[in-house]
């Protein structure tokens, strides 16, 4: 199926559930800041109706919906140039997630990787929505025929998903209608780790607050949380070959990386042979001049929640002016009467 007739654009989407870390930065928004111009019409979603899958304390979730608003505006998301709204507030979403839920099939779901990490052995005990969310998501994708998704690899399989239930779509209904939706997953951070233990993702539910940088953290902060980061007892080595086997020195120099916008051999160009107490300064220094300035004005913006949530129901409203053709055409395609 051609693509070419669809409008080139992005939808990406984050979870408010616990607040933003540094992975969420690297790993999603800063890439979709880097997208917004005149290659991509750019769509950004804080994806509420994902959280509830879990149990969500309501203040909590209204809360967190703010700060995930804040801090993807605070590092640059620009609502003139993308779309930016929080997921509930366009009812158009799960309408067409029931559609695709007719669509997808059972095998399919029970196939997602996040479905069984998640549900482990006490699947009979997960709610419906946790197990059918991936249809939410792809209805998310396709609501606005998306043709590209930013993904994480951990997301990969979703994208995938939503491919297999938009080419199920058009074959059932013998259309050319929704377009097969391209995963984008590049850079050299896209998956952070943990700077306690570089072997497992850098998560907002860990243990330890060390263990990860939060994108409210102050200057002290990172820079402490970077100077106490696990690492092992060699130098940094002069080519990339030489991380593997390495997993904290790996996550430290791939970090360095995305922050800088290099790649990591022209980091390790940088620093050849270099020892930590060399090379985990000149990180902190770095993580504090790009992430220090987007952790005020995070601070500023959540400090004024009613301007959060204007600018929120105005993304919502041009959503909704996108949505609405895609889902009464859905609709007619499907065969529902309507007036």
């Amino acid at each position: 199926m051609s693509e070419s007739r669809f409008t080139p654009r992005v939808f990406s989407g984050i979870k408010p559930s616990g607040g933003l870390t540094l992975g969420n930065y690297l790993g999603a928004i800063k890439r979709w800041v880097d997208m917004q111009g005149p290659e991509f019409e750019t769509i950004y979603c804080v994806v509420d109706l994902h959280a509830i899958t879990v149990w969500q304390d309501p203040a909590e979730l209204r809360a967190a919906t703010r700060e995930v608003a804040a801090g993807m505006l605070a590092s640059g998301i620009d609502p003139e140039r993308s779309v930016l709204f929080n997921q509930s507030q366009v009812s158009q979403h799960s309408e067409l997630a029931w559609i695709f839920n007719c669509v997808a099939r059972m095998g399919w779901m029970n196939r997602m990787t996040q479905w069984k990490e998640k549900a482990g052995k006490n699947a009979e005990a997960q709610s419906l929505g946790l197990f059918a969310y991936p249809s939410l998501m792809a209805a998310d994708i396709l609501l606005y025929h998306a043709t590209h998704v930013p993904v994480g690899e951990d997301q990969k399989q979703h994208v995938e998903l939503t491919r297999d239930i938009a080419a199920k779509f058009n074959h059932d209904y013998k259309v050319d209608f929704f377009p097969i939706t391209e995963p984008v997953i590049e850079g050299p951070a896209m998956r952070v780790m943990n700077l306690r233990d570089g072997t497992r993702k850098m998560s907002k539910s860990g243990e330890s607050d060390m263990e990860r940088i939060n994108m409210t953290d102050d200057a002290d902060t990172i820079a402490r949380k970077f100077q106490k980061a696990r690492t092992d007892a060699s130098p940094l080595p002069e080519i990339v070959d030489g991380l593997e086997g390495r997993p904290e020195a790996r996550n430290l120099v791939e970090i360095y990386a995305s922050l800088a916008d290099i790649t990591p051999a022209e980091v390790l160009a940088r620093f050849p042979g270099a020892g930590w107490g060399t090379f985990k300064p000149a990180l902190a220094e770095l993580a504090v001049e790009k992430l220090a300035p987007i952790s005020r004005e995070m601070k500023r913006l959540t400090s004024d929640p009613a301007e959060i949530d204007r600018l929120l129901a105005r993304g919502a409203e041009r959503a909704r002016e996108l949505a609405q053709p895609i889902l009464d055409r859905t609709l007619d395609i499907v065969g529902m009467v309507r007036g």
